[in-house]
């Protein structure tokens, strides 16, 4: 028989009588997972009792858990054995699980936890705002610190300043967390501080942070646009369409940040502008859902539920059995999941948003109709049609057409040579324009443009180009 029995959080005079008589009855074997607890100390100074310590030099937790576990059940092969964990053998003791799921005659007796000496500290009532309790080795990602949470397990300097960092990163500047360590003893240590004045150096065993902030992250920024909205006249003002212009300009300014980004990477200073245009971008996605909420049409969960669900049924191949032979054919599964999704389309061109930037729009509608056939093959085809297309724009020129409308086939044909080129004609022109501002600003910088000639603006111009 295994009676498993939990220690507390402290000294062996807060365990109940009957659990202490248990633990003293010369009858029952008694091993205790660690030396490391008051409670276990006082113990062995009483009678004889084997400890686990010496297991924890296992390559993982698991195999440390599996290999108490073993000793345990094969301690009671010789008769009644006591297991005892410190706090509870209820909240985070692994190697109970494995006993339970190893022998058949096994009674837990439940006990005071690290969590009730937590509380108990703290003087609050979970039922009040909610509890969240966290492993520090094993902290969720992203980290949500949306109501009082525990976070327990913090038993070295380095897995304590890791859990500080993460917190910290989650929780306004000027907040405090508390930590608590050594509850239930004398000696227990209680500090409540900023997370960058809190000390690593008071990990251990019986180590715990209390953190009880507003919201940062994610959760803290919905929450202050929603109270913006409820009280700030100008965002009170605004609707779905008034923002529009917001988002479109919005994410200008991240193309325009991630353009700027070092594609080899270590741009920590362009990393950081794109992190604020990032913020701008989501700032109009919350902004929408703050409105959407009002009339009860989605919020924050529903966007991203409805998200998670298309992603996840729109990869296959990873939530799935679907086998894929590359990035192609991703995408093609991709493409046939979103027409299935939307249902039989009328034309080949249904779904492109007419307020997509003119260039870009062009080469979407041109690999629509690719896909049917209507295409060339190869990139040298399409040059005779844009030389085809120059004619006509130089004869309305003269007075033989539509300039607008031979100038706009221009385009499109060029649009189409640098589909075929494989070429991103947004970006070619996108770069193309920073090209020519770059070398416009270096031809300023040798004075006034203003008043020159056409022949000094060319050598300006020859000499700029020669500075790229």
């Amino acid at each position: 028989m295994i009676t498993v029995v939990g220690l507390g959080p402290g000294e062996l005079g807060r365990v109940p009588s009957p659990v202490r008589s248990l633990l003293l009855d010369p009858g029952h074997a008694i091993v205790v997972r660690t030396a490391r607890h008051p409670a276990s100390e006082e113990l062995a100074v009483l009678r004889d009792v084997t400890f686990c310590d010496d297991l924890y030099e296992a390559d993982s937790f698991d195999e440390v858990y599996e290999a108490i576990a073993r000793r345990v059940v094969e301690s009671a092969a010789d008769g009644p054995v006591v297991y005892a964990v410190p706090g509870s053998p209820l909240v985070g003791e692994l190697a109970v699980r494995r006993i339970l799921e190893m022998a058949t005659d096994v009674s837990v007796l439940p006990g005071e936890s690290f969590l009730d000496a937590v509380l108990a500290e703290i003087g609050y009532d979970p039922l009040e705002r909610g509890l969240q309790l966290l492993n520090g080795h094993r902290l969720p990602d992203p980290l949500v610190l949306d109501k009082p949470t525990v976070i327990a397990h913090l038993d070295r300097p380095e897995v304590l300043g890791d859990v500080l960092a993460s917190v910290g990163s989650v929780i306004p500047e000027d907040a405090e967390i508390t930590l608590l360590s050594g509850l239930g003893a004398p000696g227990a240590v209680v500090v409540t501080d900023h997370v960058t004045s809190i000390d690593p150096a008071l990990a251990g065993l019986r180590t715990s942070l209390w953190v009880d902030t507003e919201p940062a992250g994610l959760v803290g920024a919905v929450h202050v646009m929603r109270r913006l909205r409820a009280e700030c006249p100008w965002d009170r003002d605004q609707t779905h369409q008034s923002l529009v212009k917001n988002l479109i300009e919005e994410t200008y300014e991240l193309v325009d940040a991630i353009g700027r980004l070092d594609p080899a990477g270590g741009d920590w200073v362009g990393y950081a502008a794109v992190e604020d245009e990032l913020g701008d971008v989501l700032l109009q996605v919350l902004f929408h859902e703050a409105i959407g909420r009002e009339s009860r049409a989605f919020d924050i969960d529903g966007i991203a539920g409805v998200l998670r669900e298309k992603l996840i049924r729109r990869h296959p191949h990873v939530f799935a059995d679907l086998d894929v032979a590359d990035a192609a054919e991703v995408k093609r599964n991709w493409d046939r999941i979103k027409a299935e999704e939307t249902g039989p389309a009328s034309s080949a061109l249904d779904g492109l948003p007419t307020g997509m930037p003119a260039v870009q729009r062009a080469a979407k509608v041109q690999n629509r109709a690719a896909k049917v056939g209507f295409d060339w093959e190869e990139a040298a085809e399409v040059l005779p049609k844009v030389a085809e297309e120059l004619s006509e724009l130089e004869r309305a020129m003269n007075g033989e057409g539509d300039v607008d409308a031979e100038l706009g086939d221009v385009l499109f044909s060029v649009v189409n040579l640098a589909r075929h080129l494989g070429i991103d004609p947004e970006l070619a022109l996108r770069d193309a324009t920073g090209t020519f501002e770059r070398r416009f600003r270096r031809m300023e910088s040798e004075g006034p443009l203003l008043g020159l000639d056409l022949d000094e603006l060319d050598e300006r111009w020859e000499r700029a180009k020669r500075g790229d």
